[in-house]
């Protein structure tokens, strides 16, 4: 089975005010089509580890691979391109641009990235707007539609750059329990389907409980 990601040993701490030890010794990996999430009671350090694995905090120890490629020594440039291009993200806030329609926010990540003409990247959005059912909101304002519509909105932005792996904080946390069921049940179909790695922090135990393995941290540790 092919790794999408893998942690080797990430220890981090915060000095300041006074030296913590965050994360102790975390390893494991992500293949490729697995569905899983993280689990552990506040400030247990999953967030944290989150921020780790998606590239945005570089101040750790250990090393992180995405595929076959070690990203620990790259550059904070490097970096940018790689998350851009291999890592989509989806948060517990939906992160519109009110004022865009729907279909500009989802086409914001392939616009940065450049690799496709506006045409190409406008046609991909269609394509990813229609597959999570709101393909007709497309040219509607982001503040015209309901929070479960923009909650679908930011998993087809999470998806324009064909990424291989979707990392989700609380996804599901704003959403009332049909809407989680929906954004679930579109999680399952993009990881079967699709072979997309899915990587979700959660303190929802019936939506972790039906992915397809739990990390349980507790005290900065995996624990299970």
């Amino acid at each position: 089975m092919k790794s999408v990601l893998e942690a080797r040993n990430i220890n981090k701490y915060f000095r300041d005010p006074l030296p913590f030890h965050v994360l102790k010794e975390i390893t494991f990996q992500i293949y490729q089509g697995e569905f899983v999430s993280i689990m552990g009671k506040s400030g247990c350090g999953k967030s944290t580890l989150l921020y780790i694995l998606s590239t945005m905090d570089t101040d750790y120890e250990g090393e992180l691979f995405l595929g076959d490629e070690n990203l620990s020594a790259k550059s904070s440039k490097e970096l940018s391109v790689v998350r851009n291009a291999h890592i989509g993200f989806v948060f517990q806030f939906h992160y519109l641009l009110p004022e865009f329609t729907v279909l500009d926010n989802v086409m914001l990540p392939a616009r940065k990235l450049a690799r496709k003409t506006l045409k190409e990247i406008e046609s991909d959005a269609m394509d990813k707007l229609q597959l999570l059912g709101i393909d007709n909101h497309a040219k509607k304002k982001a503040s015209q539609i309901s929070g479960g519509e923009k909650q679908r909105a930011a998993i087809a932005r999470a998806l324009i750059n064909e990424p291989s792996i979707i990392m989700c904080d609380e996804p599901t946390g704003n959403l009332d329990s049909k809407n989680s069921d929906t954004v679930f049940e579109i999680f399952k179909e993009l990881s079967v389907e699709k072979g997309i790695s899915l990587l979700v922090v959660t303190h929802d135990q019936d939506f972790a409980d039906r992915t397809d393995r739990i990390i349980l941290m507790e005290d900065g540790r995996i624990i299970k």
